[in-house]
């Protein structure tokens, strides 16, 4: 079968990291990391794993990150090459291990993406697992696969970017029939979303901050909203589509970057007062976000969230932010800002009680209270995934939110 697949090549880095300084397709051109070709199926590695059929998989910022050399170095140590890129996905069970229980041929799933200790086949589950603090745990270079964070970052499990891949039994969840394909695919990203916002939920009458309005900020302002509060979220949005849904979402202001000065907006929302320093940037004083979910990974953004936090307020990094050249840290010990950040997803508690963010998410989304699928607004077949990247870097002019690759007979349609 054909997949998208990274390589290992310390001359293939080296050469496309220079070449792509000036030619941005360079990334995925002939040198590149990222190689189009023929693969086996990947076999399940033991009793308790399906081989699933893949429906849709999605393109997210972490596989952008990726290819385009983003990443820290730092995981490459949690990583097994040659591996196949991919962990946003939904499909069909194929195959079923002997000792696998719930699922069966025929059944749509989606499977959450990390490989922590029950899916490593570990026989003592490390202390945040047994939390069920799966984005933390310890064994993502032990058991019996090779080392990966998940799905899409392990050479033993393939990814969704492949027509098949493989997962464990307690990565599985069954899509109920009234949730679409393009719902189900979207719940990897918002479960992300849900994990941060449930971890860091902003009291009735604080601000919030969300800066980034691609698919993790458009998720994290309505899992706020679903999670119940009533504060006021203040939205930086790069494009106007972007804006439009914001506010659909339950953003309560929205703000263009390069239109608005969102410090003197921020300043005038908040009672705060701006003074202008030698150089740079204005300092908001007196005012500001109680939390700032920085949802873009950019210095800039990373920039704006210290600088419109109020003294003492939290910023939260969601936006994967790697190795960011040019961000002044001074805010951080000046106000006494509280730095968090948050990794995929886990188990949370929300008023007490245990949340399973792939399982709530699909709850919401099976009763109505939470529909993504106009989220996804492009679909590729994945031998014209050279467009695809091309077509998704370039969201604001091609007015991308989700791109997806699609597998399916009839495109990719729901099936809900």
């Amino acid at each position: 079968m054909k997949a998208l697949q990274i390589t290992d090549s310390i001359p293939r880095y080296v050469l496309t990291k220079a070449l792509g300084r000036i030619y941005r397709p360079a990334f995925w051109g002939p040198f590149a990391l990222l190689v189009y070709r023929d693969v086996p199926e990947p076999a399940p590695p033991g009793p308790q794993w399906v081989r699933v059929r893949t429906r849709l998989g999605g393109i997210c910022g972490s596989d952008l990150h990726t290819i385009l050399l983003q990443d820290s170095p730092v995981l490459s140590a949690l990583t097994s090459f040659p591996f196949t890129l991919g962990h946003e996905n939904v499909g069909i069970v194929e195959e079923t291990g002997p000792e696998v229980e719930k699922f069966h041929p025929g059944d749509r799933v989606i499977a959450l993406g990390l490989l922590p200790c029950a899916a490593r086949g570990v026989s003592e589950p490390c202390e945040h697992c047994r939390r069920g603090e799966y984005s933390l745990c310890q064994s993502f270079a032990s058991g019996r696969l090779a080392p990966g964070l998940g799905i899409g970052y392990c050479r033993d499990t393939g990814g969704s970017w492949s027509p098949c891949f493989v997962a464990h039994e307690s990565q599985l969840y069954a899509v109920p029939d009234g949730v679409s394909d393009e719902n189900a695919v979207m719940v990897d990203a918002f479960s992300s979303a849900l994990h941060a916002a449930a971890q860091n939920l902003p009291g009735d009458g604080e601000t919030a901050l969300v800066i980034g309005a691609g698919t993790i900020g458009l998720c994290l302002i309505a899992a706020l909203r679903l999670l119940g509060t009533q504060a006021r979220i203040i939205v930086l949005a790069r494009y106007p589509f972007q804006a439009e849904l914001a506010r659909r979402y339950g953003a309560d202001e929205v703000l263009s970057p390069g239109r608005d000065d969102p410090a003197k907006a921020v300043a005038a929302a908040t009672g705060g007062r701006l003074l202008k320093p030698m150089l740079g940037s204005p300092v908001l004083i007196g005012g500001g976000a109680d939390v700032v979910f920085e949802c873009a990974g950019s210095a800039r953004s990373l920039s704006d969230a210290l600088r419109l936090a109020k003294g003492g307020g939290r910023v939260v990094l969601v936006g994967l932010a790697s190795i960011v050249k040019g961000v002044d840290w001074t805010p951080v010990w000046l106000k006494e800002l509280t730095l968090k950040g948050c990794f995929w997803c886990s188990t949370d508690t929300v008023d007490g009680r245990p949340l399973d963010p792939f399982q709530q998410t699909l709850s919401w989304m099976a009763d109505g209270r939470l529909d993504l699928s106009s989220l996804v607004t492009h679909r590729f077949r994945l031998e014209d995934y050279r467009r695809a990247l091309a077509v998704t870097l370039g969201r604001g002019r091609n007015r991308v939110v989700k791109s997806v690759f699609t597998f399916s007979e009839d495109g990719g349609m729901s099936r809900g």
